[in-house]
């Protein structure tokens, strides 16, 4: 999409001399550090001559490498990694002079995606293949679900659950791809987007400590276990905001706070680094991601479990004006105070102004009471009255106080509650739940003595507001129900797994 290359510079050598007064040396690798003698050892590329640097501070930022695995085949010549401009020069370079008509993408990370419609624009058949059973790992299945459908309507295959085991060339000089299937990927070139792996050579050599998941340790003024060296970037393990644990967050915007707070403190200034909450966007084919906060899967991991999650599909803006797309929401809470956890949403606008606006809620702690609240910007072109961040906070709100209980999805299978859909006959017709009775909103109240009193009733609809509205007729009729947030509308993205590919029998029993 950027023509010019040298628009992607944002600085250079002169700049920072001339504008700071700062010496950039370019083309010099430091070899080694002596934290004893506070010198490191530098090597002029250029000239090869070596010399040693005396410092005061020291600040590490070799940020991450690509994973290279060590598969066979991994030399050869079209297969690509991505982290510098010049890499990205020579993976074009390689299209123009093979022409090449297809192209192999490993890993469905942010990385990879955008490069599979970079190559798509490219004109390049493209293929992603990934090891997990999901695209998008930082997000929860049933939300990477959505971008999965949108990627394939645009042509890109995507291969789940698939390890690659090696490349080998062809007898016509093409790339195959190997996966531990059996099964072989021919392809004019492969992009590897399988994560980084922070650059710790030099902090190893000078004995700083690094944590368990690999980075540099580092304290909250961002100093390692040296006195007089800092490490900021994708090199380092940071907290997470949320669940306290040590992470890695490869993300542009924890790096350049970091640095921030690194030069704070070693100028004299107390300054602290509050943790990563790993916010993320991505976009393809005109389709945003975005997360900010706790997977589902991440709290489950760190030993979470008393937490909720409501699902909703508003609008991005006034439904009765022209252009209005649905977003579709996540959002995570805990269950003893309402403290927000994590969002994640999917929509063609607006996705990432409502992520923005959750993050910023995250880092004060704010709980689904405060969304409730929140008093953002309202004209029909922009959002609603009642925009999708009160939205959400309402549902969570509504379900902690005992207003509008949720039924959790993945428990719904083994509940034993009765399913009752609420929409139109011609709409349950088209699709539902296995298993589900069909009695409308708009004729429930005059058919609640076929319901029961005695076992629990699941409620849904299309997205959650008719639900919502028979779940409190029946709750002040003496009934004993709960909600499915989302509706069918979620059911969607979470029909394909494997916790949903049972009998009809065993949804209602």
């Amino acid at each position: 999409m950027i023509q010019d290359e040298q628009q992607l510079l944002v600085a250079t050598a002169e700049l920072f001399k001339e504008r700071f007064n700062i010496e950039a040396r370019t083309e010099s690798e430091v070899t080694s550090i002596d934290p004893e003698a506070r010198t490191i050892e530098v090597r002029d590329l250029r000239s090869g001559t070596v010399y040693r640097e005396p410092y005061d501070a020291l600040v590490l930022a070799p940020g991450a490498n690509p994973v290279r695995p060590p598969l066979p085949g991994i030399d050869l010549h079209g297969i690509f990694v991505l982290r510098t401009i010049p890499d990205s020069r020579g993976i074009k370079s390689w299209i123009e002079d093979r022409k090449a008509q297809s192209a192999v993408i490993v890993g469905g990370g942010l990385v990879g995606l955008e490069m599979a419609e970079n190559l798509v624009r490219l004109g390049l058949s493209v293929s992603v293949v990934e090891m997990l059973d999901q695209i998008l790992p930082p997000f929860d299945p049933e939300m990477a679900e959505l971008v999965q459908q949108h990627l394939a309507a645009n042509q890109i295959n995507i291969q789940l659950g698939s390890a690659v085991a090696g490349f080998a060339e062809t007898e016509t000089g093409r790339l195959e791809v190997r996966t531990q299937s059996g099964q072989k990927l021919e392809t004019d070139l492969v992009i590897l987007s399988i994560g980084v792996r922070p650059e710790t050579r030099l902090a190893q050599q000078a004995g700083l400590q690094l944590g368990k998941r690999g980075g540099i340790r580092v304290d909250e003024s961002m100093r390692t276990s040296d006195p007089n060296i800092w490490a900021v970037g994708d090199a380092v393990e940071s907290r997470d905001f949320v669940t306290g644990g040590w992470t890695i967050a490869a993300l542009a915007g924890p790096a350049n706070r970091q640095g921030r707070v690194a030069a704070d403190v070693i100028c004299g200034r107390s300054s602290s680094f509050r943790g990563v909450q790993a916010t993320a966007v991505v976009g393809v084919f005109g389709l945003t991601a975005a997360s900010t906060g706790a997977s589902e899967k991440a709290l489950r991991r760190a030993g979470t479990d008393s937490f909720e999650a409501v699902y909703l599909h508003p609008v991005q803006h006034a439904g009765y004006y022209p252009g209005a797309s649905p977003i579709h929401m996540k959002l995570l809470f805990s269950r003893k105070d309402g403290r927000i956890l994590g969002a994640q949403a999917v929509g063609m606008e607006g996705v990432e102004k409502r992520i923005d606006v959750i993050a910023m809620a995250i880092q004060n702690r704010a709980t689904v009471y405060d969304l409730e609240e929140a008093e953002l910007c309202y004209a029909p072109q922009y959002g609603s009255a009642k925009d999708p961040i009160n939205m959400a906070g309402m549902i969570a709100a509504n379900a902690l106080r005992g207003d509008a209980p949720l039924m959790p999805w993945l428990d719904m299978m083994d509940s034993g509650a009765t399913l009752v859909d609420v929409r139109e006959p011609e709409e349950f017709a088209a699709m539902h739940i296995p298993g589900a009775i069909n009695m409308p909103l708009t004729q429930l109240r005059e058919r609640l003595v076929e319901l029961p009193l005695d076992r629990e009733l699941m409620l849904n609809c299309g997205v959650g507001q008719r639900s919502y509205y028979a779940l409190r007729i029946l709750l002040q009729n003496g009934f004993k129900a709960r909600n499915l947030s989302g509706g069918i509308n979620t059911f969607a993205q979470f029909r394909n797994r494997p916790e949903f590919q049972r009998s009809s029998s065993t949804a209602t029993r």
